[in-house]
């Protein structure tokens, strides 16, 4: 699984009317730092910065993540119109750790 970290709440909002059919579109975004894998299958040094689509609820407010630990959900990762696999990253909250015990 790949994990991901949300450090900031920022959304960058983008709206306007598409060229080509001319209706409008607006649209959420939220940075992200995903830990990645090399070709070789080792862990990347650092974490990866990438800007995601936020999902929107059902009046259309962006739905941000808040700062914490979560993993790219399987259902993230499907077969598009073209047969191509596609990517439209969605987040699920990473269990928290157990709380050590005193000992």
């Amino acid at each position: 699984m790949i994990k991901v970290s949300v450090t900031s709440t920022a959304v960058r909002r983008m709206t306007g009317n598409a060229k080509a059919t001319g209706k409008p579109y607006d649209m959420s975004f939220q940075d992200v730092w995903m830990h990645l894998l090399d070709r070789e299958g080792q862990a990347d040094p650092y974490p990866t910065k990438v800007e995601i689509i936020l999902p929107k609820d059902k009046d259309g407010a962006a739905l941000f993540y808040a700062p914490g630990e979560y993993f790219l959900h399987p259902s993230s990762i499907y077969v598009d119109n073209r047969g191509g696999l596609s990517v439209a990253p969605k987040l699920a909250k990473a269990a928290a750790p157990a709380p050590k015990s005193a000992a």
